[in-house]
């Protein structure tokens, strides 16, 4: 039989999407408590994704929700990972700058541990596609996005995307850095 290169970078993308996934879930967390929630778009969902990617765009004028949109749409698929808000309860802490975990949550904040947790499980995810040659990169839009959709529990405020792409050039890369301010 004979494998299309074509298909054999799709299916290594795929791959390398649970790789990352797991490494999330693995990722060290504050107290071991681990609040990070994590999964994979494709298809039709990775079209919705990016279609509410442009709305957004089109509703606030940040035209860098629609250059990422096509980075999406060019993707094979997207790793989705975003934190719940619940605070870790520590006395004394106060790293999220409240005196607090009560103070936090009567503010509506983020608890600085899990969103510090965020970011390494995010690290963890990216290593993972850069040890396997997929490129990729941390989309801030394609978070705000999947909140749009109701992709996450209402806890998660914070999330990122992270579209994944085999290709000669990397698509995340020459992406008009004009378009790059809101």
């Amino acid at each position: 039989m004979i494998y299309k290169s074509e298909d054999a970078e799709k299916r290594s993308a795929f791959l390398v999407a649970d790789k990352m996934v797991a490494a999330a879930k693995t990722a060290p967390k504050g107290c071991g408590e681990d609040k990070v929630i994590s999964f994979i778009l494709d298809g039709n969902d990775k079209d919705v994704l990016s279609a509410h990617m442009r709305d957004i765009a089109k509703e606030t004028g940040a035209d860098f929700f629609e250059r990422d949109a096509k980075n999406v749409d060019d993707s094979h698929c997207i790793v989705l990972l975003g934190v719940l808000s619940d605070p870790l309860g520590l006395d004394p802490c106060g790293m999220c700058g409240f005196e607090n975990c009560a103070e936090m949550t009567k503010a509506g904040a983020n608890c600085a541990f899990n969103v510090t947790d965020l970011g390494i499980a995010v690290g963890s995810a990216v290593s993972i596609a850069a040890d396997n040659r997929i490129d990729n990169r941390v989309l801030f839009s394609a978070g705000q996005a999947a909140l749009r959709m109701g992709c996450f529990p209402s806890g998660v405020r914070v999330c990122f995307g992270i579209p994944l792409s085999t290709s000669s050039k990397s698509i995340f890369f020459d992406r008009d850095p004009e378009n790059v301010m809101v």
